[in-house]
């Protein structure tokens, strides 16, 4: 069994920054991929960005160069760093842990851009 805890989120005004994490605990390989993904109302669930465990990095071109995911393998957890972000980044973000062609979500976590 694998769990997910995500941590962050919130509001937050255009241009401002904020931060997720997502914790992975239980029994799964070494090797996998984490990401985050978003979903808003009315629109498909899409690939934020992600990190395998050679470090090798994916994003979205809506958010390249702002988000910045990150990970700390010891502590099998996950990170996005969310800079000079838009109201278009708001959303529900959840986390993904991939391995050996299996996929656990953690619980989503609403980040919303407004002034």
């Amino acid at each position: 069994q694998v769990q997910l805890v995500v941590s962050g989120g919130g509001l937050v005004q255009p241009g401002g920054s904020l931060s997720l994490s997502c914790a992975a605990s239980g029994s799964f390989s070494s090797i996998y991929t984490m990401g985050w993904h978003r979903q808003t109302p009315g629109k498909p669930r899409e690939l934020v960005a992600s990190i395998t465990t050679g470090g090798a990095t994916n994003y979205a071109d809506s958010v390249k160069g702002r988000f910045t995911i990150s990970r700390d393998s010891a502590k099998n957890t996950v990170y996005l760093q969310m800079s000079t972000l838009k109201p278009d980044d708001t959303a529900v973000y959840s986390c993904k842990l991939s391995t050996w062609g299996f996929d656990y979500w953690g619980q989503g976590t609403q980040v919303t851009v407004s002034s």
